[in-house]
């Protein structure tokens, strides 16, 4: 039996207290994922308690910046350090920042550009 899950879109006025809500209910943080969309980031939050999955999307433009929530999920910064290397996204605030040093790449924001669906081929 799969779990039904909620979805709950954000923007980014009210992420951080939606998040400090969370984490005042006993909620964990599970994940944190950024996909790229045509011209903004899909930024996707997941959250536990009891076995129930809550999540939080939030559309960003590309250029956007945006608040961390490690000020109140410390581990976070883990993953918001990933998403601004690989996708460029601004996270402000972050716990600890690596300045974009947490992955060596050969290319800035790897992730930040080309088609977001691959091409079939046969």
């Amino acid at each position: 039996m799969i779990e039904e899950q909620a979805l709950i879109e954000v923007d980014e006025d009210i992420l951080l207290a939606k998040v400090y809500n969370f984490s005042a209910e006993g909620y964990r943080l599970v994940q944190m994922h950024c996909t790229r969309l045509d011209e903004a980031f899909e930024m996707n939050y997941s959250f536990d308690k009891d076995c129930r999955f809550v999540n939080l999307r939030m559309i960003i433009d590309k250029d956007a910046e945006i608040s961390s929530i490690s000020g109140i999920y410390w581990s976070a910064f883990l993953y918001e350090n990933e998403i601004a290397d690989l996708y460029g996204v601004n996270i402000k605030n972050m716990a600890i920042d690596y300045k974009g040093k947490i992955f060596q790449s050969s290319k800035k924001a790897p992730f930040a550009e080309g088609k977001s669906v691959p091409e079939k081929t046969e």
